[in-house]
């Protein structure tokens, strides 16, 4: 038989209204909770962890030359956060002697310990700081070295997909703030970990039941802080792509002023401008307005959890559970406790937001030049021996099926000048910039003595192979700098010898300060003759086996082309003559004309003109004196 007991009768809710919405509040963040970790959704966001973990952990490698000195700094991070820790306990202490039931000299000694941890916060602090700054400063400097070095071994192409803008911003700007995620924010969480857990411990020393309240406040303002971080990763990403466009547009119109000029593209410009500007202050607008409904929404839910705060420890001290000097230690801590957790969910938020900007720096450092790795091939005697074996390129950025060069074969002889000749577009420019290794062919070889150029060393191989162009480039610095570029142990009188051979000292000895006048950028000092005497300097000062002589004298006057040429023409070298100028061709030893990638006809001057073929033509349309 089954006996009924009567039920026993409902209590009705409890008089402690406190309790009752610490209750509700309570099982409200349990089921939030429930959503945001355990559902699919969330499953799927941890599942991405790894990588972004496996990264920050790749960074910490780069501070292991500073382990010494990082070990330092936290061990002054623990002292400080100790000291810290201990200040509101003992303030409690010492304004619970204040009612004068204790002798003068137990006041005297709590004053003691409080002004030491006081002193001791001030001083460990302090010295972590300092140390944490040059830890900082020294990774920054190793990350910017490593990573303008592996941006210099790219190959030539990736600096055309890339602009120079974009490229400097993550030299800079994305290397500075990935060594700051690191360095200072690897300090805040370590600080605000620490010190969450030694003040939680003491809180609830005091009262747990406060300590309740004051973790529901935490929980509540973290996950409004992890929702504030995912909503603006992404706006951080897009702030950065706008800032690196909008760099880049005023260094492009900037440093190419005399183009924009010349076409009255000024407004153009602006309103390029104008417009990245615009772009970019609606991309922060939007970010701003998020912190604004965050920085509103998480000071009403602190002043709601302040209230219920007050609410108990009100009860609490009339039940003499809790003395008014514990209250005033808890509030003391209940301020840094939610200091310490927004720093915490900051500084992760940083961390993990800064995980696209570092993984960007390790895609370039991890990046392989797409070409063939230089050899070690440096021989005292070079004969300059050139040979083109059937050689088919075509640019990277076109598509495979559009050649520059198709099945291209020539021999450059020592001693010799080679001219190659054809019309614009036919691929002139792109034997130049094969043999200078700018490209790699796609099919066939070209063959330095018998030898693949990758064989060579690079540095040995630029330094035998000179090109002297129409367009030189020079870099702001002095006319020395500029001549000596890249080379070790040139000196000043070989230089100056130079010099005179080639009939440019003159010029040179009548500049402001002669060899250390600053040319400016680009050499804006300079007219374009001069520059065009610099680059022959340069090239010549060499001593290469195989100079490439691409329109190279054609800013300089008659009298001095009448110097100039004969005098490279006597050095013995391999010579390779990219010009329009009909005297210039009828000189060469052997001509090779070339149209749309191939090579059509080859010989001397009498040779080709005898055939009246693609050589005859030109000369006649295109060569003619006037």
């Amino acid at each position: 038989m089954i006996m009924a007991y009567p039920p026993e009768p409902y209590p009705g809710t409890s008089p402690d209204l406190t309790m009752l919405v610490l209750g509700l509040i309570s099982s409200s963040i349990a089921c939030v909770l429930w959503e945001s970790y355990f559902s699919s959704r969330a499953i799927a966001k941890h599942q991405q962890k790894p990588d972004a973990w496996r990264i920050l952990m790749r960074i910490l490698m780069y501070f292991t030359p500073d382990i010494f000195y990082l070990i330092a700094a936290f061990i002054f991070l623990l002292l400080s956060v100790l000291c810290d820790t201990f200040i509101p306990f003992y303030e409690g202490k010492v304004i619970d002697m204040l009612r004068g039931e204790l002798i003068q000299t137990n006041f005297l000694y709590a004053i003691g310990q409080l002004t030491l941890v006081f002193l001791g916060s001030a001083v460990f602090s302090g010295i972590r700081g300092g140390i944490f700054k040059c830890v900082l400063a020294k990774v920054n400097k190793r990350m910017q070295h490593l990573l303008f070095h592996s941006l210099l071994q790219q190959e030539v192409h990736f600096f055309e997909e890339n602009s120079p803008g974009v490229l400097s911003a993550h030299l800079h700007s994305d290397v500075d703030k990935m060594g700051r995620t690191i360095a200072l924010n690897a300090n805040a969480l370590v600080r605000s970990t620490i010190k969450t857990i030694l003040m939680l411990a003491l809180m609830v020393h005091l009262s747990w039941q406060l300590t309740l309240i004051n973790c529901i406040e935490m929980l509540l303002l973290g996950l409004m802080q992890n929702k504030y971080t995912a909503w603006t990763m992404d706006l951080k990403t897009q702030i950065q792509a706008c800032e690196a466009r909008v760099r880049d547009l005023a260094l492009q119109s900037v440093s190419k002023i005399c183009t924009v000029r010349s076409f009255r593209a000024e407004e153009d410009e602006i309103k390029r401008y104008k417009e990245g500007v615009e772009q970019t202050w609606k991309t922060k607008r939007c970010a701003d307005i998020y912190s604004v409904v965050f920085c509103l929404m998480r000071r009403l839910v602190s002043f709601g959890i302040k209230i219920l705060l007050l609410l108990r420890a009100h009860r609490l001290i009339s039940a003499g559970q809790l003395t008014i000097g514990g209250f005033v230690s808890f509030l003391l801590y209940q301020k840094p406790m939610s200091v310490n957790l927004r720093e915490l969910m900051y500084s992760c938020g940083q961390t993990m937001s800064t995980v696209g900007v570092i993984s960007k720096v390790f895609g370039y450092l991890d990046r392989k030049p797409k070409c063939k790795p230089a050899g070690d091939l440096a021989p005292a005697k070079l004969e300059g021996r050139i040979l083109f074996d059937d050689v088919s390129f075509a640019y990277p950025s076109a598509s495979p099926d559009k050649l520059a060069l198709k099945s291209v074969s020539m021999e450059l002889l020592p001693g010799k000048v080679t001219a190659l000749v054809g019309p614009s577009g036919s691929g002139k420019t792109s034997c130049v910039s094969l043999l200078k290794r700018l490209y790699e062919p796609q099919k066939g070889q070209i063959l330095l003595d018998g030898q693949l150029l990758n064989h060579y060393k690079h540095k040995y191989l630029h330094q035998k192979i000179a090109l002297v162009s129409q367009n030189p480039v020079l870099f702001s610095g002095s006319v020395m700098y500029n001549i000596t570029y890249g080379l070790d142990d040139c000196t000043v009188e070989k230089v100056k010898e130079t010099a005179r051979k080639f009939k440019v000292d003159g010029f040179i000895s009548k500049l402001e300060n002669g060899y250390n006048t600053d040319i400016g950028e680009g050499g804006v000092k300079l007219s374009e003759g001069e520059k065009q005497r610099i680059a022959i300097i340069r090239a010549m000062v060499r001593d290469p086996q195989m100079i490439i002589l691409d329109e190279a004298t054609s800013k300089l006057d008659i009298d001095l082309q009448h110097v100039v040429i004969p005098q490279i023409l006597a050095c013995g070298c391999t010579v390779l003559m990219v010009a329009h100028q009909l005297k210039a061709v009828e000189q060469a030893d052997h001509i090779i004309f070339i149209e749309k990638g191939e090579v059509v006809e080859e010989g001397t001057h009498q040779e080709l003109m005898a055939k009246r073929g693609h050589y005859h033509h030109l000369k006649e349309e295109l060569f003619a004196e006037k």
